[in-house]
C-alpha cells in the first residue's frame, strides 16, 4: 500500500519534504508547491550565491542554473503541449479544424449550389433571350415580307393611280373627240336643214311651175286646134318637169333620210359624250380611290418600316441581353471554380493539419519517453 504513495511524490530539491506529482505523463515536479515557489527561489538564490565560486562548486552551480531554465522551459513547453497537444487539445483542435473545413466546405458547396443555380438561371435566361431573339427575328422577317407586300401595293397603287390618269386623260380626250363630233354632227344636221329648206323651195317652186303647166295644159287642151304643137311641146315639158319633180321628190326623201341620220348621229354623240363624262368622272373617281389606296399602303410602308425598325432596336436589346447573360455566367463559372479551388485548397490544409497533429504527438511522446528516463538532479549540499 506504501509503494503506490511513494511513488506518487518525490522529495523536494530544496528542503527534502515530499512533494505530490501528476499521475499522468510528464516532468515531475522537483520543488514544493504550496509555498507560492519559496523552495525554487531559495534554491535558486543559493545558486546564485555560489555560481561564482571558483572550482567545481561554481561550476555546478552554473549547471543547475541552466538546468533550472531549461526546465522553467520545458515546464512552458509541456503546459503548452499538455494544453495543445493532449488527447482532449488535439481533439479540440481536430475539432474546430474540422468544423471550420466543413464549414469552408459547407460554404464551397453553398457558393457553388449558388453559382450552378445562378448558371442555370443565366442558362435559361440565355434560352430565353436566344427563344425571344429567334422570335424578333422570326416578327422582323415578317414585318420585312409585309414592308415589301406594303412596297408593292404601293406600286401597284401608283400604277393603278398612273393607270387611272391615263385612262381620265383618254376619257378627257375622247369626251374632247365626242364633243367635237357633237358640234360636228350639230353643223351637219345645220347645213342638212339648211339644204332641205332649199329642196323644199326648189321644189315649192316645181310645184308652181307644175300649177302653171297644168293651167297652160289646161288652156292648150281649150286652144288644142290653135296650140297643137305648143301643147305637144308643153306636154313633153310637162313630163320632164314631172320627172324632175319626182326627182326632187327622192332627192328630198333622201336628204330627209341624211338628215335623220345626221340627228341620229348627233344623239350618239350626245350618248357617246355623256358616257366619256360619265367614264371620265369613273376614272376620276377611280384615281382619288387609287390615290387614297396609296396614301393607305404609303401608311402602311411607313407604319411597316417603323415595326421594323422597333424589332431591329427589341433584337439589338435582346442581343445585349443575351451577351450579358453569357458574360454573367463566364463570372458565375470562374466564381465555381474559385470556390472549389479554396475547397481544395482548404481540404489540403485539413490533411497537412492532421499531418501535423500527428507529427507533435510523436514528438511529445517521445518527449515525454525521454523524460522519463533522465534521472532526478542530485540534492544541494
Amino acid at each position: 500500500m506504501d509503494t503506490p504513495a511513494a511513488a506518487d511524490t518525490r522529495p523536494c530539491a530544496h528542503c527534502g519534504r515530499p512533494v505530490p506529482q501528476r499521475a499522468a505523463a510528464g516532468r515531475p515536479f522537483r520543488y514544493c508547491r504550496d509555498n507560492d515557489g519559496a523552495c525554487q527561489r531559495a534554491s535558486r538564490n543559493t545558486r546564485m550565491r555560489h555560481r561564482n565560486a571558483p572550482g567545481l562548486a561554481g561550476q555546478v552551480a552554473r549547471t543547475w542554473e541552466m538546468v533550472d531554465r531549461l526546465d522553467q522551459t520545458v515546464a512552458t513547453l509541456t503546459e503548452a503541449l499538455h494544453a495543445e497537444l493532449s488527447p482532449v487539445g488535439v481533439e479540440r483542435q481536430l475539432a474546430q479544424v474540422r468544423a471550420e473545413a466543413a464549414a469552408q466546405v459547407a460554404d464551397a458547396q453553398t457558393e457553388r449550389d449558388t453559382a450552378r443555380a445562378e448558371a442555370e438561371d443565366a442558362a435559361a435566361r440565355v434560352a430565353a433571350a436566344t427563344l425571344r431573339a429567334e422570335q424578333a427575328q422570326t416578327e422582323r422577317d415578317a414585318a420585312l415580307a409585309r414592308a415589301a407586300a406594303a412596297d408593292t401595293a404601293a406600286a401597284q397603287a401608283g400604277q393603278a393611280e398612273r393607270d387611272a390618269h391615263a385612262a381620265a386623260d383618254t376619257a378627257r380626250r375622247a369626251a374632247h373627240a365626242a364633243e367635237a363630233l357633237r358640234v360636228q354632227a350639230e353643223r351637219d344636221r345645220d347645213t342638212a336643214r339648211r339644204e332641205i329648206d332649199v329642196l323644199r323651195a326648189e321644189h315649192a317652186a316645181q310645184q308652181r311651175q307644175i300649177a302653171e303647166v297644168l293651167r297652160a295644159r289646161d288652156a292648150a287642151l281649150a286652144d288644142a286646134e290653135r296650140a297643137a304643137r305648143q301643147a305637144a311641146d308643153a306636154s313633153a315639158h310637162a313630163e320632164r318637169s314631172l320627172t324632175d319633180a319626182q326627182t326632187a321628190r327622192t332627192e328630198t326623201a333622201a336628204a330627209r333620210q341624211e338628215a335623220a341620220r345626221a340627228v341620229e348621229a348627233a344623239t350618239t354623240a350626245t350618248t357617246v359624250a355623256t358616257r366619256a363624262r360619265a367614264d371620265a368622272e369613273a376614272a376620276r373617281t377611280e384615281a382619288a380611290a387609287a390615290h387614297a389606296a396609296a396614301q393607305a399602303a404609303r401608311a402602311q410602308a411607313t407604319q411597316a418600316t417603323a415595326e421594323r425598325d422597333r424589332v431591329a432596336a427589341e433584337l439589338t436589346g435582346v442581343r445585349h441581353a443575351a451577351a450579358d447573360a453569357q458574360e454573367q455566367l463566364t463570372r458565375l463559372r470562374v466564381r465555381l471554380e474559385a470556390v472549389e479551388a479554396e475547397r481544395d485548397s482548404a481540404q489540403h490544409r485539413v490533411t497537412q493539419l492532421s499531418a501535423q497533429v500527428s507529427d507533435l504527438a510523436a514528438a511529445l511522446a517521445a518527449l515525454g519517453a525521454a523524460r522519463q528516463s533522465v534521472a532526478g538532479p542530485p540534492a544541494d549540499t
